[in-house]
């Protein structure tokens, strides 16, 4: 069965959720509408009977390029039938929070809000062309900080965001940001059959495994400093000047200072 949105695309197989970010055309940025889907997808998804979800890019090139610098930027308008900002889910945080197991199967470029997406996944399986970048600091953001240590150390997540510098799919898996690495054309099926593996087993075994993974290695006060600097961060005078700059350079348009 699938169900399709201008944004998301949703297609259950067996007890396995499929969500594709369907963005083509904007390398599935993440704009408010498509974070909310995400988030909303995701949470409705343990009722629904479903024992692992598979997140992935629409296309060949991007699995998601980041935020959507022309929304954030107050050039294109966000989408009419939104809930109010405090109601909406955001992507990230809904995959962090579900019990169920989730999968990134990573099609392409990766870059900011994208690669934070796939870190709060719980296994990332990546095409061999893909790349991962953390532009938050030249935008004047914290991006990734709170959770990509566990990943890679202390060391390396550090030369990664504050560098901002482009990481190639093997260095990604030299270091641990992804678990594997396939042929674009073998990277869905093995993510499905890493799903089924998954499915296969006892539900309650595999939710109680990863909350206690969860709980050795992920630091709830490191997420909230992350999420409160941003706060702190956002619509300053610095970070406002670097994100227009960004925004003019990677789309062409310049928004009002």
């Amino acid at each position: 069965m699938t169900e399709t949105t201008s944004v998301l695309l949703q297609e259950r197989v067996e007890d396995i959720l499929i969500l594709t970010l369907n963005r083509i055309e904007k390398h599935n940025a993440l704009s408010s509408e498509l974070n909310h889907r995400i988030g909303t997808a995701v949470q409705n998804a343990e009722a629904d009977g479903i024992r692992c979800i598979i997140i992935t890019g629409a296309g060949p090139k991007a699995f998601c390029a980041g935020g959507d610098m022309l929304e954030m930027s107050g050039i294109n308008k966000e989408a009419d039938d939104l809930p109010p900002p405090r109601e909406r889910l955001d992507g990230a945080v809904a995959i962090s929070k579900t019990p169920l197991p989730v999968i990134a199967a990573v099609n392409g470029y990766c870059y900011g809000g994208g690669v934070r997406l796939a870190i709060c996944c719980d296994i990332r399986l990546a095409s061999d062309t893909s790349s991962y970048r953390f532009p938050g600091a030249e935008y004047g953001l914290v991006v990734g900080a709170a959770t990509l240590p566990r990943l890679v150390g202390a060391a390396k997540a550090k030369e990664w965001i504050l560098t901002t510098r482009r990481i190639d799919a093997q260095e990604a898996r030299d270091e641990g940001l992804v678990n594997q690495l396939f042929a674009p054309d073998e990277l869905m099926p093995a993510a499905m059959d890493m799903a089924r593996q998954i499915a296969a087993n006892s539900p309650i075994a595999v939710r109680l495994s990863k909350e206690v993974i969860d709980l050795a290695t992920l630091d709830g006060d490191a997420m909230k400093l992350e999420n409160d600097s941003n706060r702190k961060l956002r619509g300053s005078d610095e970070q406002r000047k670097r994100f227009n700059a960004a925004t003019t350079r990677v789309t062409g348009k310049k928004p009002q200072d």
